[in-house]
């Protein structure tokens, strides 16, 4: 994968002579003890050794950074390189799940519980019992569940919902947030005492638009990833594109990148890697328009709505029939998005 010049290398690896020399003697990208975590920037380097400060003990940590970072990358690290590593590692993505199924999903639920709980559920806290707990999204989470959550945390114990047996369990916590979970506080939408429980041992993923010298090294791995499983072979790319590739912004981040690489792969057609370069720059061209993400177009949408409908959110003239949405979707993406009438 040595088809591109140096041209590009020089271009993005300006922190200091001994990083220069890793990249080109073809180290680059190799973490001790993180083989699956790619790059080699300053910036990664000082994630991984807060990971390998925090895991061996049992504290909560907090992984923050924009949707597409890798933040579950870091959590599993964390598990691995803790005394639990040979116990479970389970996951729960907060925001993929329903508001009235969360807490069965995190705690569990007896036969009868509620309409259609035909059998008693182990939740996401059993399940992890003795091992390590990543609840992605944690901003998520609505308040009226946050006591419960905080609880087991501070106790280990809670209950599943239809029951007044108290279960115990031993579950180390890793939690992630793309939100600002402090602001969230300050708005009143997120408990500050379940807030300052999970910011123990924050960790701060840099985005990808601030860490350029390792998107070469992601580049050639989700070219390599691609290549073997289309059964493609990919040995070169220009020095063009791989410029084209650093310059830009990626808004999302890792994963954005990895989706594009795996659709350049399947265009791919000889060993010369030539993506579709093109539908980069109409995405730059957007976003040097609109500087927005989806959520806050999202939000700037509903509150207009809301606006316009003099904050009525049920009727005939009502936001939820203006939005094309049923009215409690519209109080769950109120409460979400921190919509409020000022």
């Amino acid at each position: 994968m040595r088809g591109t010049t140096m041209a590009w290398e020089n271009a993005v690896l300006s922190e200091n002579e001994d990083d220069i020399e890793t990249c080109l003697t073809g180290r680059e990208g190799v973490n001790d003890g993180f083989e699956y975590i790619v790059g080699a920037s300053k910036a990664l380097r000082e994630v991984l050794d807060l990971v390998r400060t925090v895991a061996p003990t049992d504290s909560t940590a907090l992984i923050e950074g924009e949707t597409g970072t890798g933040k579950e990358l870091i959590a599993r690290a964390i598990h691995e390189h803790s005394t639990r590593r040979d116990r479970p590692f389970v996951k729960l993505n907060c925001a993929a799940i329903p508001l009235g199924l969360l807490e069965s999903e995190l705690f569990g639920h007896e036969r009868g519980a509620f309409t259609g709980a035909v059998a008693r559920k182990v939740g996401r806290f059993e399940a992890a019992d003795r091992g390590t707990l990543f609840l992605d999204e944690i901003g998520d989470i609505p308040l009226e569940l946050q006591p419960k959550l905080l609880r087991v945390l501070q106790e280990g114990e809670f209950e599943r919902l239809g029951s007044t047996q108290t279960q115990r369990v031993n579950v180390r916590l890793v939690a992630a947030t793309n939100k600002d979970l402090a602001k969230l506080v300050a708005q009143n939408q997120f408990r500050s005492d379940l807030y300052y429980r999970l910011n123990i041992f924050p960790i701060l993923v840099t985005p990808l638009r601030d860490r350029r010298r390792d998107i070469p090294t992601l580049v050639r791995h989700f070219v390599g990833i691609y290549a073997e499983r289309m059964n493609k072979q990919i040995d070169r790319i220009p020095t063009d594109v791989m410029e084209a590739l650093v310059d830009h912004s990626w808004p999302g981040n890792i994963r954005e990148l990895q989706n594009f690489i795996e659709r350049s792969v399947i265009l791919a057609d000889g060993n010369t890697l030539r993506p579709p370069l093109e539908g980069l720059k109409q995405a730059a061209g957007i976003e040097s328009l609109e500087p927005i993400t989806m959520e806050e177009a999202e939000r700037v949408h509903i509150r207009k709505t809301l606006e316009q409908a003099n904050w009525v959110i049920a009727g005939p003239r009502g936001a939820a029939v203006r939005l094309g949405m049923k009215r409690s979707t519209v109080y769950f993406r109120m409460r979400k998005l921190g919509i409020f009438r000022s």
